[in-house]
């Protein structure tokens, strides 16, 4: 949620002894393990129900819809301290076979985000990937091609990679595209549902839709996890405030299953020159629900970099001119990729995330 996280102005040095203590817990780690996966998490179909004023049961049909036909994903907290342990972010144009030991690799290496196909030139894979530093995407780059699970440079074309920071987020919010999915509800020539995944969408399940990606209507089970990890259930609620008041985890939400993107939208990664009025530009990139993730780069030309989903080719273009209208002569060169669901081979931030606890929780009981 935009406002809800840190920008760029305020991230500043990535880690602070608060959060490093508080990594270094193992309870705070089991406890990120479970509320970072889900459990313990449910939709609150009496808070719906009362905030919506409908029958508990319609609400818990419209609840079923959106998650079994994979529009929204079940609750979790989203762990924003990956962008305190991984301030890196690493978009990579590679030469890769099209086979199934690649895509195994590439849905279960706990570095790689997001793995699409594309043509771009001789490559034909995209992977986003998070890593701690240059130096350790290079040693994980080099483990690699030992350990075969890529094939040798001889092979292949090399890479292309582009290096991000993620200190220099300026918009952080993958539920922006909702905000699409009700424009889309309320144009003239639909009637009253469209048709998302072969989920029917009324305004009912619009707004239960509304509420779970905004984080309203979520309930945590504190007896349950006070259960599961052993520990009483006001621990469990003091200690997950204190993981909120550091900003390792975000408010508990419903992500879509693409992450960036609403089902059946693109994709589209564009690095852009924004050569005058940037502050004024990103100020409307900060309220535009087509822009997911907005990074401030360095990368030649370019100084801006966009995740953004649109229904289209057509409806990005058109989005690209009204900005070119509206700041003329504020816009240089642009790399673009348009990156459908089609071509998506995997996403799933939250195995990154899984990945970085489960590690941090090997090194204290190694110390222990």
């Amino acid at each position: 949620m935009i406002g809800k996280v840190p920008t760029v102005s305020k991230m500043g040095p990535m880690v602070d002894e608060k959060v490093a203590d508080l990594l270094n817990d193992q309870i705070n780690l089991n406890l990120l393990k479970n509320i970072c996966s889900g459990k313990g998490l449910d939709v609150n179909l009496s808070y719906l129900s009362r905030h919506l004023r409908r029958h508990r049961n319609s609400i818990r049909e419209r609840v079923r819809g959106l998650l079994s036909h994979r529009i929204i994903d079940r609750p979790i907290f989203p762990f924003f301290g990956l962008f305190i342990e991984y301030p890196l972010l690493v978009s990579a144009y590679a030469d890769l076979p099209d086979n199934e030991r690649v895509h195994e690799w590439l849905k279960n290496d706990r570095n790689v985000f997001a793995a699409f196909r594309v043509r771009e030139g001789e490559y034909n894979t995209m992977l986003f990937e998070f890593h701690k530093s240059v130096w350790h995407y290079h040693m994980w780059r080099d483990a690699l091609v030992l350990d075969d699970k890529i094939p040798r440079r001889g092979e292949r074309a090399p890479s292309t990679v582009y290096y991000f920071a993620n200190q220099l987020i300026e918009k952080y919010d993958p539920t922006a595209g909702a905000t699409l999915i009700e424009e889309e509800f309320r144009k003239k020539d639909r009637k009253d549902r469209i048709d998302i995944n072969g989920c029917d969408i009324d305004k009912l399940a619009l707004q239960v839709l509304q509420h779970l990606v905004n984080g309203e209507g979520i309930k945590v089970n504190e007896n349950l996890l006070s259960k599961e990890l052993g520990v009483h259930r006001r621990t469990i609620a003091k200690r997950v405030s204190k993981l909120r008041e550091a900003g390792l985890i975000l408010d508990p939400c419903c992500r879509f299953p693409s992450f960036f993107v609403p089902p059946n939208y693109l994709l589209v990664f564009s690095m852009v020159e924004i050569k005058n009025s940037r502050e004024q530009i990103i100020g409307d990139i900060q309220r535009d629900p087509h822009v997911s993730l907005a990074y401030r780069i360095s990368e030649g030309r370019f100084n801006t970099l966009l995740f953004e989903s649109h229904l289209s080719i057509e409806d990005h273009l058109i989005w690209e001119k009204e900005y070119s209208d509206r700041y003329p002569g504020c816009f240089g060169s642009t790399k673009i990729n348009y990156l459908s669901p089609r071509m998506t081979i995997s996403i799933d931030q939250q195995k990154v995330s899984l990945g970085i606890i489960d590690d941090k929780l090997g090194e204290v009981r190694a110390s222990a």
